[in-house]
């Protein structure tokens, strides 16, 4: 049976408004996100037996039932059991090219990796849309990942309306290899602080939602006007995060300090994120904040912004 190798890219927040709290537990949010040439390598193929294996050189990436591409996998399985029984277990080896636990949507993206790959493997047919449907089930950034580009997300952040897609700029990534921060911390402090701006009425949440889809950042991305974007780029999320970690907080004030577009903490961090117009701007902003901040645990990334999502590797 053949094999597939896919690639599945980072993603970054150029919005994130956290609007009220969910029935579900979850919050209800706004959110603009978008691809980056970052990405990891998945390669898929079938197993000798009824086994889901999945491989990885990093030693932060689990290889057990807890790793998302597991769990995508074992959906599969679950969801077409005829299917599983044909064709037996599936291979993962994952190549691991984007930081983890770094609010780049990493393990996300190879779960999304995953969906798609098996879909092919199995030969099952499915549809962007259905495929998306199966991936919200797993987590809120996988529809995303599978369709990429530019995109606003609302709800838990699994419904997804295209934007004109972003392929212009540069990006460049920066995060401590020593500093995670925790999701749900970051969510729940942001709920302990700031509850009170909540919004529980779904008519004033969907007059909300409707403000930013029609929004001066979404009329700026249609336009490709990189200069306005820069300025508009939002994130609830570093009102928590920025004060108790001091150093993400420097760092992008180092960014800010550059002339770059603009320069946010991408998700619930810690990973903050430099726009630039070119790459030569983007090499020249890593290699004037990495002088700056001598750390050994400071790593970088200079990639482009991507236009689509996961993409069968010829």
């Amino acid at each position: 049976m053949q094999s597939y190798s896919l690639i599945a890219p980072a993603k970054i927040n150029l919005y994130l408004e956290i609007i009220g709290d969910r029935p579900d537990g979850f919050h209800e949010l706004v959110m603009i996100m978008q691809s980056v040439g970052l990405a990891d390598r998945l390669d898929i193929q079938p197993s000798d037996t009824q086994k889901i294996q999945i491989y990885c050189d990093h030693p932060q990436v689990p290889t057990d039932k807890t790793n998302l591409a597991y769990r995508a996998a074992r959906l599969m399985c679950d969801t077409f059991p005829q299917m599983y029984a044909n064709y037996g277990g599936v291979s993962i080896r994952i190549e691991k090219n984007i930081p983890v636990a770094a609010g780049l949507a990493g393990g996300s993206g190879n779960a999304a990796a995953v969906l798609v790959g098996i879909n092919l493997l199995w030969k099952l047919g499915l549809a962007q849309p259905e495929l998306q449907d199966l991936a919200a089930g797993l987590g809120s950034d996988i529809p995303f990942c599978i369709s990429g580009g530019t995109a606003i997300a609302t709800g838990r952040g699994e419904k997804l309306d295209d934007l004109q897609p972003l392929g212009n700029m540069w990006v460049v990534l920066a995060k401590y290899d020593n500093i995670s921060v925790s999701t749900p911390w970051a969510y729940q402090t942001y709920r302990q602080q700031y509850s009170e701006t909540y919004i529980s009425d779904q008519a004033r949440i969907a007059a909300r939602t409707a403000k930013v889809s029609s929004g001066s950042l979404v009329k700026a991305i249609a336009h490709h006007h990189n200069s306005e974007i820069g300025k508009l780029i939002h994130n609830d999320l570093e009102k928590v995060v920025l004060p108790t970690y001091s150093q993400v907080a420097q760092l992008k004030a180092a960014f800010a300090a550059q002339n770059v577009l603009g320069t946010m903490m991408s998700g619930s961090g810690p990973t903050v994120f430099a726009l630039c117009a070119s790459e030569a701007k983007a090499i020249a902003v890593q290699q004037q904040v990495k002088s700056q901040i001598a750390d050994p645990q400071l790593q970088f990334w200079v990639t482009k912004l991507a236009t689509t999502g996961i993409q069968i590797k010829a």
